[in-house]
């Protein structure tokens, strides 16, 4: 008789947990998927339709991709990064997790998104400056908070000149246990630094879900 597979969520701790004892902030995504994978958890990060919020500005901007880059980090399987290669962005997808990559590519076996295995922590150098559009949705908070300046950096830095970086996260709750370390106000702030400004930074409830704030943030290289 098998076994109902037992909620990700609920099982997220029993992976996170050796991995930070270990010292590896990072090794424990692909745990869980792999995981998920085999049945043993829900599948983790697997919603099929791409983030409302970041479905609500491309409109509201008008965001068109037409002889432009993107990438969305980390990725999992893929369904920001179908939405935005969908706007005409020649679009880069990667995760630290090699079977979410491996998923992801197999959810959408036409597609135009270039998937990649890629920490974050360790982009290629060729990488550098090099998207007019950059996608971060819950990535950084799923990083405990003394890795957050280091994978913020990162983030900045794939930001092309006149680029765009959107960044979609929770509010912090005092009553929520971690992960995700959700991102504070500076942490929002800080991220204008390094040669980008604050277009806007909006709180805003999860269409649907009042009770979920988000952060919806976006900056500009100048």
């Amino acid at each position: 008789m098998s076994m109902e597979p037992i909620d990700w969520e609920q099982a997220e701790d029993s992976f996170l947990a050796p991995s930070l004892a270990a010292g590896d902030a990072t090794g424990w995504f692909d745990k869980l998927y792999t995981a998920g994978a085999e049945g043993r958890v829900t599948m983790p990060w697997s919603r099929t339709e791409p983030h409302p919020l970041l479905v609500q500005w491309a409109q509201r901007t008008g965001q068109t991709g037409a002889g432009r880059t993107a990438v969305v980090i980390g990725c999992a399987l893929g369904a920001d990064a179908e939405f935005v290669a969908g706007l005409g962005f020649t679009t880069t997808a990667f995760d630290v997790s090699p079977t979410a990559i491996q998923l992801a590519r197999e959810r959408h076996p036409r597609t135009a998104v270039r998937y990649v295995t890629v920490d974050l922590l360790h982009v290629p150098a060729a990488w550098q400056r090099a998207f007019d559009l950059v996608v971060e949705i819950i990535t950084l908070q799923a990083l405990p908070p003394e890795l957050h300046p280091r994978a913020a950096s990162a983030v900045r830095e794939l930001v092309a000149g006149s680029g765009t970086l959107l960044v979609i996260g929770a509010l912090p709750d005092e009553s929520a246990v971690s992960p995700p370390w959700a991102l504070t106000r500076a942490e929002i702030e800080g991220l204008a630094s390094g040669g980008l400004d604050t277009v806007a930074i909006e709180t805003m409830a999860m269409p649907g879900n009042p009770a979920e704030p988000r952060w919806r943030a976006e900056y500009r290289r100048r």
